[in-house]
């Protein structure tokens, strides 16, 4: 049997741990793991050996009762000077008693340690699987994807790319023209009041009395010039992916994936809450009890009966976003002018062809148009300003 020395497994001291794990980069994470499994191996090997001495002593005790009955029996025939010899007997017998219980003692440590450990382990992982994103990809739903070609500098790979997507609000009587060059909508900006024709006769009187004069002005937006998102990672909560388009109605869809996600059998629970994602076609699923995410998690894929059929389906983390930060910078459209004042005088599209026909004439300053938008005097509408932010 080993010594109590021999088989103790010297850990980290509170502090030390404490302090390791104020800052760990990826790989010493992998490094500690890889340590930490080494000492539950070895923990796992004293116990077996703990496990093979307690049967041998337990053996031990077995032979000695034997030789005590025996010599309990022969007592009575043999004379007083034998009662020595069945002393001696039974203080082994208290010996291998105090034996057993040293090694059941030490076998308790040792699985109290083993637990420390492998709860240390699990620890760690989940703080590799947050500190590196690349731990968590096999985790993620599948999307399809397609490469178009564009590549980017090495420098910017950990960047955050914002793509714009503006709503700006456009009001009656008023629309919004873009040209191709920004100097022909800095030159019609600077001109600011336009007179459009909305007659082409020959007749001097019909020009004055069919002309109208609107005004012309920039288009000034807010754009993000920083950005913080807070990443929250949910609990009780999982992400079900690539479900199959069956074309039945979400609320049958969510049914099935409820009823099926509810049973113990199937490693769910009670479900507390369900959500379909309409811009990816996945289902979140909040559970009422802790624990049954990750398990179900943990498992990846599920097969899920829907109709006469089963399909495979993923199990991810489910991650909520809130903008802890948004800041907003002025920014001016270089090639969208703002025309205003149009008055009601001729229906939707008429209007619009007078206007784009003006402003694309180089004599009136204009140049070519590209895309110009109207809004009749009492509507509203809202121009959506994308990537390219004229």
């Amino acid at each position: 049997m080993e010594s109590e020395v021999d088989s103790f497994v010297r850990l980290p001291s509170p502090q030390h741990r404490e302090d390791c794990s104020l800052e760990m980069s990826p790989e010493r994470a992998r490094q500690e793991i890889e340590q930490y499994k080494d000492l539950c191996s070895t923990l796992d090997q004293d116990n077996a050996v703990l496990q093979k001495d307690k049967e041998a002593v337990e053996q031990r005790l077995q032979r000695v009762k034997k030789e005590r009955d025996l010599l309990q029996k022969n007592l009575k025939q043999k004379p007083p000077n034998d009662e020595q010899v069945f002393l001696q007997v039974l203080e082994g017998v208290i010996l291998g008693k105090v034996d057993i219980s040293i090694a059941q003692n030490e076998k308790s440590r040792l699985t109290q340690e083993k637990q420390m450990l492998e709860n240390k382990l699990e620890e760690i992982r989940k703080r590799i699987l947050w500190e590196d994103p690349m731990m968590m990809l096999h985790a993620l739903p599948e999307r399809k994807v397609v490469f178009k070609g564009l590549t980017a500098d090495k420098e910017d790979m950990n960047k955050l790319v914002l793509t714009p997507l503006i709503h700006y609000p456009l009001a009656g009587g008023s629309a919004l023209i873009t040209f191709e060059k920004a100097e022909v909508a800095q030159r019609v900006i600077e001109m600011k009041e336009h007179v459009v024709e909305l007659s082409h006769g020959e007749d001097p009187e019909d020009l004055e009395q069919c002309q109208l004069r609107v005004q012309a002005g920039p288009v000034d937006i807010l754009l993000p010039s920083a950005l913080e998102i807070g990443l929250t990672r949910g609990n009780r909560s999982i992400l079900v992916s690539g479900l199959p388009s069956l074309g039945i109605p979400e609320d049958i869809l969510l049914d099935k994936l409820e009823l099926f996600f509810s049973k113990t059998k199937n490693g769910g629970s009670e479900v507390e809450s369900r959500e379909f994602l309409d811009d990816c076609g996945q289902v979140v699923l909040t559970f009422t009890q802790d624990g049954v995410a990750e398990q179900l998690i943990s498992r990846g894929q599920v097969q899920v009966p829907i109709g006469k059929t089963k399909y495979k389906l993923k199990i991810s983390p489910y991650m909520s976003g809130d903008v802890t930060n948004l800041q907003l910078q002025p920014s001016r459209c270089t090639r969208t002018v703002l025309l205003s004042g149009i008055p009601d005088v001729l229906a939707e599209e008429p209007m619009r062809d007078a206007l784009e026909i003006h402003f694309q004439k180089v004599s009136r300053g204009g140049g070519e148009v590209d895309v110009l938008s109207y809004v009749p005097a009492g509507r509203r509408a809202v121009a959506v300003f994308g990537e390219d932010v004229g």
